[in-house]
């Protein structure tokens, strides 16, 4: 059990992705050994946590140097209460994007194992290899007399088969670290309300790195790396009317607002309604006035009457200035994951409904304005392929150059042509850094040991 092991997935998605990593252009340009040899880091990238959190500043409110001070003294504050050994609060600005903090990541650390055992789903897992605290929701089995204040040793249930309350689990699951029981068995399985808050708090993890719960909340906003970048790389203006298509949890949405000044319309539509509620409330939390949720499927956000002007959606064609398309997606790039239950068929499943959401994106664009596509998955089949099937689809759409423009090229294997794959940006963890690219170590190893991730930018002509 002392292996942290590379992604489980079913044997037919391994299969399906090794195809996609050794189709016959990536072959053709690296060679066979080393096309396997990425896809194969490429799998044990997915279950790790990257080397740095990123912390996306709200620079609207406040400067990045005095975020970064309020930041440094609220996690002091974390280590002074802790009864761990001293924590590094090493806090650096990116090199390249202005609203962004990192802090890396300590990890994977020697931690040897208790005998007292506590098993949690694999969200709960994953949440905890990137600095989280146990939640009570979490737990699915502890042992038969655990109290309060017991040095447990937690296991993250890869296969979702741990039964909720068992008092022990065999099954197939990965050692994410040690903490203290702070609530006992009784108040976690045997109440009618079900237990909330920290269950158990992690003290030594596999991985160490801040817990962000109650930290700055206006002014420190965990995303991922890319995840900002696609917010840089719309590039919005004050005074335009921005589209967010599939906005939830609204972390790019308020980046889009706080770019702009908060000045101008962002529209942010999800077709869950306690989604649309929460970015509502982050956009409150971040004294953003600009943005305008609404509970609406994006397919059918084309009016079909073009004189029709309303608030809401549908939306007249060609109501926007900039359109976000964070389309729904098998979420391959995420990481730590695990494990994966999916089938090849849900893998597969998403090509249509992001071609869908295309149709109405460009549609819903005006002349001269940009469309933005991502992904936060690693698959041809909804990147490159995406790509060139617009391109061939709208021949409104040119592929633009990205600012900034930190991870890798597009992927070989969409019959796209060099120069469209170097317009196209990459995150590929399985990519990382190498001594002889560049002297800055920083920009590189957070810039490529991030999730996989997917970003192209269109101009309608």
């Amino acid at each position: 059990m002392s292996t942290f092991p590379r992604i489980s997935l079913k044997p037919e998605v391994t299969e399906y992705l090794k195809s996609v990593f050794l189709n016959t252009e990536v072959l053709a340009a690296v060679g066979h050994q080393e096309a396997e040899t990425r896809f194969h880091k490429l799998l044990a990238c997915l279950s790790h946590p990257p080397s740095y959190t990123c912390v996306r500043a709200s620079t609207h409110l406040a400067s990045l140097e005095e975020i970064r001070h309020k930041l440094g003294e609220e996690l002091k504050k974390q280590v002074c209460s802790s009864s761990a050994e001293e924590v590094s609060l090493q806090i650096l600005p990116h090199p390249r994007i202005p609203d962004v903090l990192l802090l890396p990541v300590d990890g994977p650390r020697p931690v040897r194992q208790v005998s007292s055992e506590v098993v949690v789903g694999a969200q709960c897992g994953s949440a905890v290899l990137r600095g989280a605290h146990v939640f009570a929701p979490g737990i699915l089995a502890s042992p038969k007399h655990m109290k309060a204040g017991d040095v447990v040793s937690v296991f993250s249930d890869l296969e979702g088969k741990c039964t909720r309350g068992a008092t022990s689990f065999q099954g197939k699951r990965v050692f994410v670290g040690n903490g203290i029981a702070e609530m006992g068995r009784s108040s976690l399985f045997c109440t009618d309300e079900p237990a909330k808050g920290i269950g158990v708090r992690m003290v030594e993890p596999l991985y160490r790195s801040p817990s962000f719960d109650g930290v700055l909340p206006n002014l420190a906003f965990l995303q991922n790396l890319p995840s900002v970048v696609v917010g840089h790389v719309l590039g919005p203006c004050p005074g335009e009317r921005i589209l967010d298509m599939c906005a939830a949890p609204g972390g790019k949405t308020c980046h889009i607002a706080a770019v702009m000044g908060d000045q101008g319309e962002v529209v942010a539509l999800d077709r869950i309604r306690n989604k649309i509620d929460r970015i509502r409330q982050n956009a409150q939390m971040l004294h953003l006035r600009s943005i305008k949720a609404y509970c609406f499927n994006s397919t059918q956000a084309v009016s079909s009457d073009a004189a029709h002007e309303t608030e809401g959606p549908p939306f007249p064609p060609e109501s926007f200035d900039r359109v976000l398309l964070d389309a729904p997606c098998s979420g391959l790039g995420q990481r730590p994951n695990m494990a994966s239950t999916w089938s090849l068929k849900e893998i597969c499943s998403y090509q249509p409904l992001q071609r869908k959401l295309f149709h109405a994106a460009v549609r819903l664009l005006k002349k001269g304005g940009v469309l933005v596509y991502s992904t936060c998955t690693v698959t041809l089949a909804e990147n490159e392929e995406q790509v060139a099937w617009a391109l061939d689809t709208f021949p409104c759409l040119t592929l633009q150059p990205q600012e900034p423009h930190i991870g890798t090229e597009g992927m070989l294997g969409a019959g796209l042509s060099t120069e469209q794959l170097r317009l196209l940006q990459r995150f590929s963890p399985e990519l990382i850094w190498d001594q002889t690219e560049t002297t800055d170590p920083l920009r590189c190893r957070a810039d490529r040991d991030t999730i996989g991730f997917f970003i192209a930018k269109f101009l309608k002509n």
